[in-house]
């Protein structure tokens, strides 16, 4: 069985889970918190900073009561928390610390695991460009205050120094490689927001046009019978009362029937709606009423089916019923002096073929629609989800024709073939408007 691609479920499809909430889920409890709480995380890190660099200021004030180190642990900590507001202003601020701080004790205190956490909101904030300068100017001032500090700090082991220096350049170099990865994380969550969003927005207004669409097509065909059919009964009300009585029913009828549709159309926009009322309008079950509607509304119509039957795919079946309608409710409202209305459905394989053509008189102009205008637009649509093609215009002999061709997604009718009836309803005769290409 052939199918054909997605294009209807792609069209319907809306958005079940918001990505905002997905996004939650994959962060975690406390990076979620974290995300909705920043200054928490700011006092975090103040709080890491203070619990890796205040043991050992301490240790140095019981060792060789030298005070020193602890201004500077307080002075670090009191920058970081600024660390989000004036990134680049605390990052010059505890690499400059961070001389004094490590001469006037020796190498026994130091701001360097400030240095990294404002290097890390840097390139967390900043561009690439922006993150390697401010790396390159803190590894100067870090690894500078290794050769200030006194020649007896590494008696007997001069290569420590060196491999100090390279410490500091790794340590810094992560900081920045975190803080990188970490910005465009963001940015890659911002653009799949933004993503997320205008999807909603397409398929928000996918949803609008169809059921616009459904709107136009239950309303436009219901009200255009309905005054051909009270239009009728005043003609007819002296002079046949019981076939006025009749006409009458009739209206009642369709009034009820637009009613129904509309209240299952509408039937989509409550949550709380059971699954049934969701279910496609009517379709290939309805034609033969469909039909019925339009001849007591005056229309003469003559039908020719072939090929198998239509497929049981319920949207198909209501995509024929709606572009059939359509068609039909133009001649009703535009046609003048239509005699004959010829409808062929035919079907080979897959492929169904829809013809409506009246052989309605009078001049071609152009004209104000007395529709919305989105007749031929809505029946375009509808073919373009079976991979169709609509074609209508003026027949060279007077009158309108609509030619539709649609893939059906499935092929299940069998290889055998099935010819329906010719109705000739010549003797009905409809006044009404000339054919408006322009109103179409």
């Amino acid at each position: 069985m052939n199918e054909i691609p997605p294009v209807r479920e792609a069209a319907e499809r809306t958005p079940a889970v918001s990505f905002t909430e997905l996004n939650a889920r994959r962060l975690g409890p406390f990076r979620r918190y974290f995300r909705k709480h920043p200054r928490a995380m700011d006092a975090a890190v103040v709080l890491v900073f203070v619990l890796f660099s205040f043991p050992g200021a301490l240790f140095l004030i019981i060792d060789s009561d030298n005070w020193l180190g602890l201004p500077g642990v307080v002075l670090a900590s009191a920058a970081l928390a600024f660390r989000r507001d004036r990134p680049l202003l605390v990052l010059a601020f505890v690499s400059v610390l961070d001389v004094p701080v490590s001469v006037l004790t020796e190498g026994g205190g130091s701001s360097g695991i400030a240095t990294m956490f404002a290097l890390y909101t840097v390139a967390a904030i900043y561009p690439l460009r922006t993150a390697l300068v401010a790396a390159a100017a803190a590894i100067v001032f870090s690894v500078s205050t290794l050769f200030l500090l006194p020649s007896s700090a590494f008696d007997g082991a001069p290569g420590v120094m060196w491999l100090l220096s390279g410490f500091i350049v790794m340590f810094l170099a992560v900081a920045v490689g975190v803080g990188v990865t970490v910005r465009r994380d963001r940015e890659h969550e911002s653009e799949l927001r933004e993503w997320a969003t205008r999807n909603a927005e397409l398929a928000s207004a996918g949803e609008r046009n169809r059921i616009a669409r459904e709107m136009h097509d239950v309303v436009a065909h219901s009200l255009t019978v309905m005054v051909a059919l009270s239009d009728g009964a005043a003609v007819v009300m002296k002079r046949d009362p019981g076939r006025a009585a009749a006409v009458l029913r009739e209206l009642s009828g369709t009034g009820r029937t637009a009613i129904a549709d509309m209240r299952r159309v509408l039937g989509v926009l409550r949550a709380e709606a059971p699954s049934e009322s969701l279910a496609p309008l009517p379709a290939s079950s309805s034609l033969a009423q469909l039909l019925d509607g339009f001849r007591a509304a005056g229309l003469p119509l003559r039908v020719t089916t072939s090929g198998p039957g239509l497929p049981d795919d319920p949207a198909f079946q209501l995509t024929v019923y709606r572009i059939l309608q359509e068609s039909l409710t133009n001649v009703l409202r535009y046609g003048k002096g239509v005699t004959l209305v010829d409808i062929s459905i035919a079907r080979t394989g897959d492929a169904v073929s829809l013809r409506v053509a009246d052989d309605g008189r009078g001049a071609m102009g152009p004209a104000v629609s007395l529709g919305s205008g989105q007749g031929i637009a809505g029946m375009r649509e509808r073919a373009a989800i079976y991979a169709g093609s609509v074609e209508c215009g003026a027949r060279p002999s007077g009158g309108w024709i609509v030619e539709v061709q649609l893939t059906a997604p499935g092929t299940d009718g069998g290889p055998g073939t099935q010819r329906g009836k010719e109705k000739d309803d010549r003797a009905a005769q409809h006044t009404g408007h000339a054919h408006q290409g322009s109103a179409r």
